[in-house]
């Protein structure tokens, strides 16, 4: 089975299934809750999802790469990186699937 991508209209119509909002609302709550993580993250702050996971922001310094084709060096700029890590309970739900 192909894994499938779950969009923003999936969340939305989860939403509007489960809680009974009407579908524009489910839409609007779906925007609002990613609009709060993402100006949570771009503020620099930690996103915590209980019995999900954490989002948090990680600064990478500059550092030198290498270009795989020619093998030569370049510069690789210092940039701000998301990383996510799964809770221990979304971690033990995906190990279970196996």
């Amino acid at each position: 089975m192909e894994p499938r991508t779950i969009t923003r209209a999936d969340l939305a119509e989860a939403v509007y299934a489960q809680v009974g909002l009407s579908r524009n609302e489910s839409s609007d709550l779906v925007e609002v809750v990613l609009e709060e993580i993402a100006s949570t993250l771009v503020k620099g702050d930690h996103v915590k999802i209980s019995s999900f996971g954490s989002f948090s922001i990680r600064e990478k310094g500059e550092r030198i790469g290498r270009n795989p084709k020619t093998g030569v060096e370049v510069p690789i700029l210092p940039r701000k990186v998301l990383v996510f890590r799964a809770s221990h309970v979304l971690k033990d739900a995906i190990n279970k699937q196996q």
